[in-house]
Formats: structure tokens, C-alpha cells, sequence
């Protein structure tokens, strides 16, 4: 082969070899862009213990094509972690804690999502005698019982939910705790558990309590109360605090969660034929 063909090889060898490393670069940036296509959403352990978001994310994503990173852990943990800028959403259920958050800066606005309630369940015996509708007379009857009473006793917003009956009830803990009244600092599911050991009341959102397998001779034994309602709300962590958050990617999830597909999925997701959750952007 003469000098001019080995060169002219030599040059298709190195265009072709340059065509494959641009393909190769292509397809990286391509496969980086796509991980990079996601949020993070700081949410409650009712949201993914009671299994809504197996149900809802998958859904999200195949309408949006963003993937949703979940932090479950307490409405007090999600908010801090919005704080911090470490979440690009805040999905949690305690309003007074969500309002705040927003006066403080953190978010621009809150809006309602869906609803349940909470359910105080304990030993089908019913030793305490809480048996009823009214949970501020139950917990009355708790603190007056021996039998345990398990607490998240964390910054959750079940937690607070508690500490706003126990008050509604006229009992001071700071006082003094019920004899039975123990505190784990974990989340529903372990509290369930605890509960269901332990043959002890524990109040819990339904959400959770349906999907949870670990029932013992728990039941529920008070709902209907009023003073139970569980609302839930969303928020996109404010840009002008933390400028890391992906404010399209965000506001595209907050915008589908309130919006009919989002309202429309929440209402679907059931267990047993239960529903679980219910939708009620559009109320408020």
C-alpha cells in the first residue's frame, strides 16, 4: 500500500473514531440530562407507608417523564429539610406548621391537596372504655388508665395532632404524662407495631393504619370526631431562599398533584376497596 492510501485510511480511521466518541458524548449528556430530571420531595411516612405514593409517583412520571425522590420522614423533619434546601417540595399535614413556613419565607404559597382522618385504635377489649366518637372524653379515659397509650412523640404532624387533642381534652402533659403514656420518637408504622405489642391505644392516620399488615387485636375504637380531620398540603420550597431548586420540575409536580389527573388518581388509590385519601385541591 503506497504512502497515499495509508494515509487516507488512517484519516477515515480517525473521523470514524471521532463520529463514535461525539455519539458516545452525546448518549452521556443525554443519559445525565434524563437523571437529572428530577425532584425531591420532602414528604410525611403517611404518604408512603399508606402506599399512595407507589400508586401516584408512577402516574407523575409517566405524564411528565420527572422522576420523584421521596424523604419520608415527620411533617416537623420534611419542613426543616425544606428549610435547609435540601427538597424542592414540601408535601406534609399540618396546616398551622405549613403556614408558617410560608410566612417565614420558605415557600411562596401552600395549597390543600386531599384530606383524611385520624382514628384512635387499641385492644378490641377496649380496657380504658374509649369506645366511641368523641376522642377528647377517650383521652380523658386514657389518662385516667394504666393501659399503654404508644406516642410518636417526634415532629410529626400526627404528633402534633396528638398534643392538640390532649390539650382540646384539658390535660396537660407537661404536668405529668398518663401512667401507660410511652413515647417511641419513630415513625406510624413502628408506632403501629409497638402498638400491636404491646396490646396499647395509639392514634394514627387512616391512610397508614388500612395498609399496615400488623394489626394484632387492634381496632379502631374512635373516629368520626370532627376534631380528627387530617388535611394535607403542598408547597414548592421558595427559589429566592435556596436558587438550587428545580422550580419547573417542582412546580410541574405541585401543579398535577391539585390538578384533575393528580385529584383523579388520589381518589383511585384504595385498599380493600377502601378509599384512603380524599382529593379536595379544588374546595379551597
Amino acid at each position: 500500500m503506497d504512502l497515499k492510501s495509508r494515509l487516507s485510511r488512517h484519516l477515515r480511521a480517525l473521523a470514524l473514531a471521532s463520529l463514535a466518541t461525539l455519539a458516545t458524548l452525546a448518549a452521556v449528556g443525554q443519559s445525565a440530562q434524563a437523571q437529572d430530571k428530577f425532584i425531591v420531595v420532602a414528604s410525611t411516612t403517611s404518604t408512603e407507608q399508606s402506599g399512595l405514593f407507589g400508586h401516584l409517583l408512577p402516574l407523575f412520571k409517566k405524564a411528565s417523564g420527572i422522576d420523584v425522590r421521596v424523604v419520608a420522614v415527620g411533617t416537623g423533619q420534611a419542613l426543616d429539610t425544606g428549610r435547609r434546601g435540601d427538597a424542592d417540595v414540601v408535601f406534609v399535614h399540618d396546616t398551622v406548621a405549613e403556614e408558617k413556613f410560608v410566612a417565614e419565607g420558605y415557600a411562596t404559597k401552600r395549597q390543600p391537596v386531599m384530606y383524611n382522618d385520624f382514628v384512635l385504635v387499641g385492644p378490641s377489649a377496649d380496657p380504658a372504655q374509649v369506645r366511641g366518637n368523641d376522642i377528647a372524653a377517650a383521652l380523658v379515659k386514657l389518662s385516667k388508665s394504666s393501659a399503654p397509650f404508644i406516642s410518636r412523640g417526634d415532629k410529626s404532624g400526627t404528633y402534633a395532632a396528638e398534643l392538640r387533642l390532649w390539650k382540646k381534652a384539658g390535660i396537660d402533659l407537661v404536668a405529668g404524662k398518663p401512667a401507660g403514656y410511652k413515647e417511641c420518637g419513630c415513625g406510624m408504622g413502628p408506632a403501629l407495631n409497638m402498638g400491636s405489642s404491646l396490646n396499647g391505644y395509639v392514634l394514627t392516620d387512616r391512610g397508614t393504619w388500612l395498609s399496615f399488615k400488623n394489626k394484632g387485636d387492634l381496632k379502631i375504637l374512635v373516629e368520626g370526631d370532627k376534631s380528627l380531620f387530617n388535611q394535607y398540603g403542598v408547597m414548592m420550597v421558595n427559589p429566592a431562599r435556596h436558587p438550587q431548586v428545580k422550580v419547573a420540575l417542582a412546580q410541574a409536580f405541585v401543579d398535577w398533584v391539585v390538578a384533575p389527573a393528580g385529584q383523579t388518581a388520589i381518589a383511585d388509590y384504595k385498599i380493600g376497596g377502601e378509599q384512603l385519601f380524599f382529593p379536595n385541591a379544588a374546595s379551597q
